[in-house]
């Protein structure tokens, strides 16, 4: 790995075409600064997104790269990862592609635990198809297709993340981009699968989560010298307040031991053999 790498590295030549003032530009900052930090190359990183405006970032980011289908970016990670344990990897989704239909292959990543980063762009609505209600809208939120407002509640991803296993939860704001890039940072020293919800205001379609509205009513964990990431109640109790919107690491298991480890998934098998090994079948099963 190199020392001397700058998030500027990961940078492509392709201009991202996302809409002026989208809080995903903030996003990807923050994610090319983690990797930078924590020492990573684009030539030892792959990216993985699937469907919606989260879903250009392979395209903007310099590094190996997979622009995958919608709901299915995580099974990929998953693959890339116990394929070659060597590369670090990240996959990048939207609220749209990662609690709907591809809320199963969350679930099942979150607790299998591979040593891999997933940051999720959650703007709380469907932006690429022009404006539709998503998993996290709120309850009464009006959009073209929800004149009413969706009228169920809104999934909680930390809570589904928890109930799951997860190793590492935390939530982040786009804006902020320091504190934003030290979250994504931490999730990706973590020794197991590290999760970021990330607040990434849709300026174009929705007036209601807002920068300001954000700013207005983050409250960071990291500033409350009572909060303990490693107490597991005061998680849950943080995860469970559906009064405010918090940002910092919320849970982090520091016994957690990634499943490439455990499962002795050390060996780089990027270079296909002739033949399959014996144990191939074993594998599979393990995973299915």
């Amino acid at each position: 790995m190199s020392s001397d790498v700058r998030f500027t590295d990961f940078k492509s030549d392709k201009q991202p075409t996302w809409c002026p003032g989208c809080g995903d530009f903030g996003t990807m900052n923050g994610m090319m600064k983690a990797l930078a930090e924590t020492g990573n190359d684009p030539d030892n990183t792959f990216l993985v997104a699937g469907i919606g405006c989260s879903g250009k970032i392979g395209t903007y980011m310099r590094s190996y790269a997979l622009h995958g289908v919608h709901g299915r970016a995580l099974p990929v990670g998953v693959g890339v990862k116990a394929a070659n344990p060597e590369l670090e990897v990240m996959v990048a989704g939207g609220d749209g592609d990662g609690y709907s239909i591809g809320v199963g292959h969350f679930i099942h990543a979150v607790r299998r635990n591979m040593d891999m980063t997933y940051v999720v762009m959650d703007n709380r609505i469907y932006g690429l198809t022009k404006g539709q209600f998503s998993p996290t809208s709120r309850e009464d939120f009006e959009t073209s297709t929800s004149p009413d407002g969706p009228q169920q509640s809104p999934v909680n991803p930390l809570a589904l993340a928890l109930a799951a296993g997860g190793s590492f939860i935390a939530q982040s704001f786009s804006s902020d981009a320091q504190r934003h890039a030290e979250i994504v940072q931490q999730a990706v020293e973590h020794d197991g699968f590290g999760f970021v919800n990330v607040y990434s205001p849709c300026v174009t379609f929705n007036d209601v989560d807002t920068y300001d509205y954000f700013r207005d009513s983050l409250v960071d964990l990291g500033e409350d010298d009572d909060f303990d990431p490693t107490d597991y109640d005061q998680a849950t109790e943080v995860i469970l307040d559906n009064d405010k919107e918090y940002q910092g690491v919320i849970y982090k298991d520091e016994e957690s031991v990634p499943y490439n480890e455990s499962h002795g998934l050390t060996e780089n098998l990027s270079e296909i053999p002739s033949s399959p090994p014996e144990d191939a079948m074993d594998l599979v099963r393990e995973f299915y």
